[in-house]
């Protein structure tokens, strides 16, 4: 078991996750839909890939497409059509309905050049009609195909940021859900998976009977065993000697198992015994290398992602929201009603239906796993983010709920 920190894992490198395979597994033969989600890092990359995998051990086909950076309809079918690209059969059929691009073997053609040629013979008219083509095909092949799109959401919230941009999702989710009812019972299994919540979305638009059609699945954190069991396999497959501890030290400083957490977490013990020349782990070492290495600079680039797909899922004036209450929450421990009520009277003038607003992106958060509700207040689940985020605004940060922030807010 390789020390992996970065890309999906997969294989002998691939750890856990056996319950939530079988689950998924049940879903897919029995022909149900499914939407992937979690919180960050917790894996759903890799999980749908291996599922992928082993399916394909038993003579699955299967299809992976990431739609991230996708700014049209057009860009999704395509970045499917493109994944699909190696299939025996489902390339040919594609060709074919689109003859006056591809006068050569498209199955000759790398999965980029025939995606470029695909994308050509595309135009804000011709997508539903191609991409029901698409689906249309994998449903009548011989093989059965699990087909993931990921990141959707994050393709969802850039649509909707377009002029007109509710229509623009409500336009393409109907579509999807047409399609995939259309042609129910065929060979094509659907998940749908991403690292921001469409969930909380659909609900926002109101648009939940859009996505009603899937059966979600949330993928939680390890729990303290497993986490343990992790980062011990970890220290004996990289032949580091750790003190009896040690990988319970490193779960409590994290405060919950995000598998990412835990891998990258070990990683940096296991470098910081290579830079001091020790082939063993401490217990009194967890506390240094989580201050200095996951909350220093190195671990600066990892944590901020969390920000950027924040930004990515409310825009900036709800990123603001969101921020200042993730501060709150860091910096004072948790982000209580009396601090919301000022965070309201902040952003009153500037956003309207605050009150809903700030409804709606503390259930974003929760649902992301940044916060969970604790009493009427909310707290943070993970302690390594509460810490990141109090280490980047506690100097800078006036409490919510002094009358002191309140009254310059208004003024």
């Amino acid at each position: 078991m390789k020390s992996i920190t970065g890309p999906w894992v997969s294989g002998e490198d691939f750890f856990d996750r056996d319950r939530e395979l079988q689950v998924l597994d049940r879903h897919i033969r029995n022909g149900n839909p499914i939407l992937l989600s979690g919180q960050r890092r917790m894996g759903k990359t890799s999980v749908a890939r291996e599922l992928g995998r082993r399916l394909e051990q038993e003579g699955w086909a299967f299809a992976f497409a990431d739609v991230e950076h996708a700014a049209s309809p057009e860009d999704v079918i395509t970045k499917v059509a493109e994944a699909l690209h190696p299939v025996r059969g489902i390339a040919s059929r594609l060709g074919e309905r689109l003859a006056r691009l591809f006068s050569d073997n498209v199955e000759q053609l790398s999965a980029y050049d025939f995606g470029i040629k695909f994308r050509a013979g595309l135009n804000a008219g011709a997508w539903p009609r191609h991409g029901e083509s698409i689906i249309r095909s994998c449903a009548e092949h011989e093989q059965s195909i699990l087909l993931v799109i990921d990141e959707l959401p994050i393709f969802l919230n850039r649509l909707l940021r377009q002029d007109d941009g509710r229509a623009l999702v409500d336009e393409f989710l109907s579509w999807l859900r047409g399609a995939i009812q259309d042609v129910s019972g065929g060979s094509l299994a659907l998940m749908l998976s991403g690292s921001i919540g469409l969930t909380p979305l659909v609900r926002r638009l109101g648009l939940t009977d859009r996505t009603n059609y899937l059966y979600e699945f949330r993928l939680g954190p390890w729990d303290r065993s497993t986490s343990v069991e992790c980062f011990n396999q970890l220290a004996r497959t990289n032949a580091l000697s750790v003190e009896d501890g040690v990988a319970e030290a490193a779960y409590d400083a994290l405060g919950v198992g995000i598998p990412h957490h835990v891998q990258s977490f070990f990683a940096r013990l296991l470098d910081f015994a290579t830079m001091h020349s020790r082939d063993a782990i401490k217990v009194v070492d967890v506390e240094t290398v989580y201050q200095t290495d996951l909350l220093g600079p190195f671990g600066q680039n990892d944590l901020m992602h969390y920000e950027a797909r924040l930004r990515d899922a409310l825009g900036e004036n709800e990123f603001a929201i969101a921020n200042a209450i993730l501060a709150e929450a860091a910096v004072q421990g948790q982000f209580t009603p009396s601090a919301r009520k000022a965070l309201e009277a902040l952003f009153a003038t500037k956003i309207e239906n605050i009150s809903e607003r700030v409804a709606d992106i503390l259930e974003v958060l929760i649902h992301d796993g940044y916060l969970e509700a604790d009493d009427g207040s909310h707290r943070f689940v993970s302690r390594l983010l509460k810490d990141w985020w109090a280490t980047r605004y506690a100097d800078h940060h006036p409490t919510l709920s002094s009358d002191h922030s309140v009254g310059r807010a208004n003024r």
